[in-house]
């Protein structure tokens, strides 16, 4: 697949793609509960990512009164019916596209993150999200159902390949719960352990300001923006953010 350099952000609950996307390029925008913050172990913190990558990002998240995640910063307020227990993510295999397909196909209609095509084929879909080495393309799991997914590899090929960019979508059912930002993290110490000199999101859409700001927080700047770049369904002409975040 070739590398057009575009990169989105976390949208619809993802990141940033080489060809315009966000949770960011994906669907709708990053909510609260994906931020940072709330018990995701120790492994998973505020701050940018160390250079371990995480085969399992154990998620834990408890139920009920006092000292629940409804009680601390980051997670979801009280009511929602989350029970996710652990989240695994790990390489794409063809076997998980069935579950893959509906994920991107609803992030890529809404149009609101990802600057795809909205007519594409599943075929053209499992082409274009299906990252081919040096890159990787992983799926976010909880025991066989698959909430999210996430593909990474150089920005740009030859001179643009010591960047590394990502992108990012999550099911609708799954977002607000940390697993956008789990796979935003995965992403990034991937990268750092390939000895990427960063990561580079070429068009995170300015009105996905959740994604913004998470990204901001795992140590992405703005480097500057696009305006009227991107088609938003309800805004009109929008920005599209350059981001970075140097190792």
């Amino acid at each position: 697949m070739g590398r057009r350099g575009w990169g989105r952000g976390l949208a619809r609950g993802e990141g940033g793609d080489r060809e315009g996307g966000d949770l960011g390029p994906g669907g709708q925008a990053l909510t609260p509960g994906d931020r940072p913050g709330g018990q995701l172990r120790d492994t998973v913190r505020d701050g940018p990512c160390t250079k371990t990558c995480w085969p399992l990002i154990a998620l834990a998240w408890k139920k009920g009164s006092a000292g629940s995640r409804a009680e601390e910063p980051g997670w979801p307020g009280p009511g929602r019916a989350d029970t996710l227990r652990a989240v695994e993510i790990r390489e794409f295999a063809e076997t998980d596209w069935p579950q893959v397909w509906p994920i991107v196909r609803d992030v890529v209609r809404a149009r609101d993150t990802f600057p795809y095509d909205p007519a594409m084929t599943a075929e053209q879909a499992r082409d274009t999200w299906a990252e081919p080495p040096p890159g990787l393309t992983v799926v976010a799991t909880e025991a066989v159902r698959v909430l999210g997914t996430a593909k990474m590899g150089p920005n740009k090929a030859g001179p643009g390949s010591h960047i590394a960019t990502a992108s990012f979508m999550v099911a609708g059912d799954a977002r607000g719960k940390g697993v956008g930002t789990s796979l935003c993290r995965y992403a990034l110490d991937w990268a750092r352990e390939r000895g990427y000199a960063g990561m580079q999101f070429n068009a995170v859409v300015e009105t996905n300001r959740s994604a913004v700001a998470l990204y901001r927080r795992l140590g992405f700047e703005l480097i500057g923006t696009v305006p009227g770049a991107f088609e938003h369904p309800e805004h009109g002409r929008v920005g599209l953010h350059i981001m970075y975040c140097a190792f």
